[in-house]
């Protein structure tokens, strides 16, 4: 038996919302020095628990021990006084303050009358850094920096507190694998020295890297809590859904591929993309692969007008398209699912139905240019049942729907103006299994349908379970082409990195 002391002991924790029952008495220990995944759909309750934890909401009944006392929080600023730090998947940082500034906010070291000493402040960052082996210049605004550095700043800065648990909520969303890796240096590391962890994630390579134990949640629910090295992926998956998964990308066999649909030609933007050209046919999924950087997203939105280009052209069915807005490309069936669904792809304060109507008001408008909200309501009830929203009403405002749900209506929004041609970035980032399904077995049904897709994902099974051909970027140019019979991580991992595989 273990006689490694426990960090954390979490009994019989409940919380409920307005008509959800969100952690339903849910118990667990967690040990010094031990990594537990988090594992369960969107809207399982792992947030919510996580928040409580942390002291975001306060439980409706259960307790909490850390280091073996009884821990009530009323406050995030209680709990990190305590000891529990949280990184949650929405990044905190403030983009005009310095890395500096972001670190030690509100604990910057001070003289007479509260004065920042800003060299003793720089010199401490410095130092702090290094220790984690990053190279960022202390004084650099947050706003300057990628979104993968923001990622391991806003890591970092929970770290700073020096917290015995760390709640880790999709760490890795925004990292490069290279920075990921080296994020599991830092974790490993802080292991040996006992700090514990709590990490939530749906990428189940992760699970198994990094994680000791594995706990499984459904609707609001404990379901299990295993050592790693007793679970199987399908396992894990099997707990999460409650049943078996076969072939979570869909059937094997697959429809056939016509003619060329859409072409892309002499795509130039000075400094981030450099003649680019390809073709989609229709009933295609042609995936595009790259490292973080490669100018995928970039060229995307070049191609709907989201962005300036510099030079090139975009045909449909052989004529020659002029797309200088997103407008342009709507009109022309061109749809463009972003990766950042929170800050460019949906209104969150806005209703599910009002969402499914955004990019097609002109349907719902009357002789006079009235908007028929009963004609708004009809079509969003009708699209929630088809994409299998969980929604308490189409009224519901899209912010407080989960991840997975919100997805799936950002999905929904751009499959309702019937897409010739749909470009889907990380469609599947930060969602849960079953959610995935839903959305690739929709990916599948516009393709059968005669639409071409293309898909842009860091996900490489992904991109094998789901593409009929696949494009490598690397540094703003088409590195190779591989075609479905030769699909292998290797082989797209080397064009990613510039390199050519040989046959």
């Amino acid at each position: 038996m273990d006689d490694t002391p426990v960090m954390l002991d979490v009994d019989s924790v409940t919380k409920h919302f307005p008509g959800v029952l969100a952690v339903d008495g849910v118990s667990f220990s967690l040990r010094k020095g031990e990594v537990l995944a988090l594992l369960g759909e969107n809207g399982a309750g792992k947030s919510t628990l996580t928040q409580v934890i942390s002291g975001v909401v306060r439980p409706d009944s259960g307790t909490l021990h850390l280091d073996g006392s009884p821990v009530s929080f009323a406050s995030p600023a209680d709990a990190i006084r305590a000891g529990v730090s949280t990184v949650f998947q929405e990044l905190s940082l403030m983009g005009s303050l310095s890395v500096a500034e972001n670190i030690f906010v509100n604990r910057q070291p001070t003289g007479p009358a509260g004065k920042v000493r800003w060299g003793e402040l720089y010199r401490n960052t410095s130092d702090f850094l290094r220790k984690f082996s990053l190279d960022i210049n202390p004084r650099t605004l947050v706003k300057r920096l990628s979104m993968g550095q923001r990622q391991m700043l806003e890591i970092l800065k929970a770290l700073s507190t020096a917290p015995k648990v760390l709640l880790l909520d999709e760490p890795t969303s925004s990292l490069t694998e290279a920075e990921t890796a080296q994020f599991f240096d830092i974790i490993r590391g802080l292991k040996a020295q006992g700090t514990s962890f709590i990490y939530i994630t749906h990428k189940m390579t992760e699970v198994f890297e990094i994680a000791d134990e594995v706990m499984v949640m459904r609707d609001g629910k404990f379901i299990d809590k295993k050592p790693v090295a007793d679970v199987t992926e399908q396992m894990l998956i099997t707990m999460m859904v409650g049943r078996k998964i076969e072939q979570i990308y869909g059937e094997e066999e697959r429809p056939a591929i016509g003619s060329e649909l859409f072409g892309v030609e002499n795509f130039e933007r000075r400094g981030v993309f450099h003649d680019v050209s390809f073709s989609l046919r229709r009933g295609e999924v042609l995936g595009f692969a790259g490292l973080v950087g490669a100018g995928r997203t970039e060229l995307a939105r070049a191609i709907v007008g989201a962005d300036h280009k510099d030079g090139g052209r975009v045909t449909l069915d052989g004529r020659t398209l002029h797309i200088a807005r997103p407008q342009d490309a709507i009109e022309h069936k061109i749809a463009y699912l972003t990766e950042d669904r929170k800050g460019l792809g949906l209104f969150l304060e806005m209703s599910v139905a009002e969402n499914m109507a955004a990019n097609r008001l002109s349907d719902f408008a009357s002789r006079l240019g009235f908007m028929r909200r009963g004609a708004i309501e009809g079509y969003a009830t009708t699209v929630v049942d088809e994409f299998r929203v969980a929604t308490p009403s189409t009224r519901q405002k899209v912010l407080n729907l989960s991840g997975g749900n919100q997805q799936k209506c950002l999905v929904a929004l751009w499959m309702g103006i019937e897409p010739e041609v749909i470009i889907l970035d990380e469609p599947t980032r930060g969602v849960d299994v079953g959610a995935r399904m839903e959305i690739y077995q929709k990916v599948r049904e516009c393709a059968a349908g005669g639409a071409g897709v293309i898909l842009i994902s860091s996900d490489l099974p992904e991109l094998i379970g789901m593409c009929d051909r696949i494009l490598v970027m690397h540094h703003g140019r088409i590195s190779g082409e591989v075609e479905r019979e030769s699909f292998s991580e290797e082989r797209i991992l080397a064009y990613a990195a510039g390199v050519d595989p040989g046959s």
